[in-house]
């Protein structure tokens, strides 16, 4: 939810007063074109484009600030696992820890209040041999 009288940076998606918004998107482009040359060349973005959102020849807050919005959220991408969406650097730290969906890994509860992990049984996940003094 976006707040009154606040403005959309059409690169980052944060949100700024009206006169810190000219200050700020100046420098965000900056840093976006800092952040974009040093990803990998797939990985590599075109520059936002400002949208231009005016209706009826007024302007439209409400509006501009839909577009802004947009237009950082389109340049997320989607994990080729779990289709979660993240800026272009931090979408390599994600994949590393992120698994496709058919393979079963992490804790799953089973019944009787057991929970399973790799086919190993715990009575308590946190504990796992406080419980099972074999471990």
């Amino acid at each position: 939810m976006i707040r009154p009288g606040f403005r959309v940076c059409y690169i980052c998606g944060r949100e700024f007063g009206s006169q810190s918004l000219a200050i700020h998107e100046p420098k965000c482009l900056e840093k976006w074109h800092i952040e974009n040359d040093k990803l990998p060349k797939h990985l590599r973005r075109a520059e936002p484009a400002k949208p231009q959102s005016l209706t009826g020849g007024t302007y439209d807050i409400k509006a501009a600030n839909e577009a802004a919005y947009q237009s950082a959220q389109a340049q997320l991408l989607p994990c080729e696992n779990c289709g979660r969406t993240f800026l272009p650097d931090r979408l390599p730290v994600h994949q590393r820890s992120c698994r496709p969906k058919d393979a079963k890994q992490g804790w799953s509860k089973g019944g009787n209040n057991v929970f399973r992990r790799e086919g190993i049984k715990y009575s308590n996940p946190i504990y796992p041999c406080f419980f099972d003094l074999s471990c």
